[in-house]
């Protein structure tokens, strides 16, 4: 499995970023270079993209699935299909309060790939995804501040 963790912060309280994290719909609409919403709602998302790594260029679906949410986690089940190609990542959040609003903890764990996934190695995966998540995180950042109800 390849793993990935790590910490973000937030001013905002606790409640709000839990309610904004947990929500599918809320976290597809940060995400930038989608080309196509399928569907969105609280519980599940799915959108399509095209992707640009140097290891695998083609459009993705992706399905993100909110397992469970309480007022200090979520976690959330991610599949990828494109050609040729399938991912399934678990990933979990907690919440915690600190001294500037809310600090949060991520866990993700890409637990299954096939096709030509199966065959890349799992540094180039790694960092790859290192620089899609880092991305990622900016991008809910700026959407929390811009509309943090």
């Amino acid at each position: 499995m390849i793993h990935f963790e790590g910490d973000r912060s937030f001013a905002l309280p606790v409640d709000v970023v839990a309610a904004r994290l947990s929500d599918a719909a809320f976290l597809v609409g940060c995400l930038r270079n989608v080309d196509q919403v399928v569907s969105a709602d609280r519980d599940k998302a799915v959108w399509k993209l095209r992707t640009g790594f140097s290891f695998l260029s083609t459009t993705l679906e992706i399905s993100l699935s909110v397992l469970e949410r309480t007022p200090v986690s979520a976690t959330y089940t991610a599949i990828s299909r494109g050609v040729g190609a399938t991912s399934v990542v678990q990933a979990a959040l907690h919440f915690a309060p600190s001294d500037n609003g809310t600090k949060v903890r991520y866990t993700a764990g890409i637990v299954e790939r096939t096709g030509f996934l199966k065959i890349v190695s799992g540094g180039l995966i790694q960092a790859a995804a290192r620089s899609v998540i880092e991305d990622t995180w900016k991008a809910i950042e700026e959407k929390l501040h811009a509309e943090p109800g």
